[in-house]
């Protein structure tokens, strides 16, 4: 059901995004916001409703778990866009964040690999790379500000754009390290300052600019990048030993996540939750709190259990059970023998 949504999530961007009211939505549309609807009271139930415990903890309990984290992230951007594509102002903006939106509902499908014996450790090894790569980013943030601001100051120091001069800091480096040199800014002046370089270039001091460039490369495509395999060998090696433990542990996860599920998937899962609901107020309230309260208003009806008399435990005091009591053994002294 849920590569269905995917499927309907993906035809409504693509083929049947209708304009803002009063042109829109369509029914497809309206059909993809019934089911997302379904998704955020299941995760409603399960960070609210599940368990007994304090609402508090069961909140705090529920957002422990990363992939809970991720739904409430991907039910999120999905009301913000939904919001936002329903005025003319903010139409465009509203289909970029549904747009990213389905990009994580799609990554969400990788939980369900938890059940496979051969992609969930990969799916532990996978997160753990992604701390590997974090380092990594930051050692390569420092190079690629480094280099440049430096080229950056050399090659167009009268250039007042702002926006150019970001990217030519970040991006353009970013890019060196996949082969894409600018020649014609870089070494303009080596080449006899061709017509086609910007007019703003400085060719003054394009050697030391190709010679930082040697440097940042030999630093970032050779050291940090071996540097990033060693440590992906590492994890990769580390968890690979112990797969059959990680495995075994994602799948039980999983199997009790979705034992505690109704029993129907969404959109038809919305059935069960009206089902537990009119349950609900067909008790008149949680079992725990009106068995407290007839407590209080019961109390305990005790008797005196001496000789052949018995004590007797009203049936307001224990889940509306009426408990018999059996005289006292022995014929004096205190005591009561319950049964059901």
């Amino acid at each position: 059901m849920y590569l269905l949504f995917l499927l309907l999530f993906s035809y409504v961007l693509l083929l049947d995004f209708a304009p803002p009211p009063p042109d829109g939505p369509r029914a497809s549309e309206v059909l993809l916001y019934a089911w997302v609807f379904t998704l955020l009271c299941e995760e409603l139930r399960q960070g609210c409703f599940t368990g007994r415990r304090a609402l508090a903890q069961r909140v705090r309990a529920y957002l422990q778990d990363p992939w809970n984290q991720f739904d409430l992230t991907a039910l999120g951007l999905f009301l913000l866009g939904a919001v936002c594509r329903m005025f003319p102002r903010t139409y465009a903006s509203g289909r970029t964040v549904l747009c990213l939106d389905f990009m994580v509902f799609t990554l969400r499908l990788i939980h369900i690999f938890a059940v496979n014996k051969q992609l969930g450790p990969k799916m532990i090894i996978v997160g753990k790379m992604m701390k590997d790569v974090f380092l990594f980013l930051f050692f390569l943030a420092v190079w690629l500000v480094a280099y440049g601001v430096t080229t950056e100051g050399l090659l167009h120091p009268s250039d007042q754009r702002l926006a150019w001069i970001f990217r030519r800091v970040f991006y353009r480096p970013y890019l060196q390290i996949f082969g894409q040199i600018p020649l014609n800014e870089i070494d303009g002046a080596g080449r006899g300052s061709p017509p086609e370089a910007a007019p703003c270039t400085n060719t003054y001091a394009n050697w030391l600019v190709l010679v930082l460039l040697v440097i940042f490369l030999l630093v970032a495509n050779i050291l940090l990048l071996n540097l990033l395999i060693a440590m992906f060998s590492y994890t990769f090696a580390k968890v690979q030993g112990n797969s059959d433990t990680y495995w075994k542990s994602q799948r039980y996860s999983l199997i009790l996540e979705y034992h505690n599920r109704p029993a129907l998937a969404p959109p038809f899962i919305i059935i069960s939750h009206v089902r537990q609901l009119l349950r609900y107020r067909a008790r008149g309230g949680s079992a725990k709190s009106r068995h407290f309260g007839e407590w209080l208003g019961g109390g305990l009806d005790q008797g005196k259990c001496s000789g052949g008399q018995g004590q007797r435990l009203g049936g307001a005091g224990l889940g509306g059970a009426d408990l018999g009591v059996a005289p006292c053994r022995g014929g004096a002294g205190p005591g009561a023998v319950l049964w059901g």
